[in-house]
């Protein structure tokens, strides 16, 4: 890129590249790739999710294969393929995959850096 060229040239940042540690999950944190955005590419196998957490931004998650069980707030909803679930900010939330075989599911985060607070360090 040229200092006087504002512009970002296209590229594809290999899966392994986002994969977590011995995880088939992927992490995208916007800030490093000059997006306005991060996700989640979540495969989780059946019981799998992470704990109760929150964000000071929105998540929106949408199921790519499988079943998940989500928490939002007091409420508990189910979303299956093709469903979408809105999380608003500073909302306790966590989901599980209770189907039978893998979860796949994008979770966006409205934000280029990831800031979570876990339910068990606020205590």
């Amino acid at each position: 890129m040229d200092a006087d060229d504002d512009t970002v040239s296209p590229r594809v940042i290999p899966a392994d590249a986002l994969r977590l540690p011995g995880s088939r999950t992927l992490r995208f944190e916007g800030v490093h790739h000059g997006s306005g955005v991060s996700f989640f590419l979540v495969t989780n196998s059946p019981g799998q999710g992470p704990g109760l957490h929150r964000h000071p931004y929105t998540e929106t998650w949408s199921v790519l294969e499988g079943r998940a069980t989500i928490r939002i707030g007091e409420h508990e909803v189910v979303a299956r393929v093709g469903d979408t679930a809105v999380v608003p900010p500073d909302t306790w939330h966590r989901f599980t995959n209770t189907g039978d075989g893998d979860l796949r599911m994008i979770c966006i985060h409205a934000s280029p850096v990831m800031i979570q607070e876990n339910a068990d360090d606020a205590r």
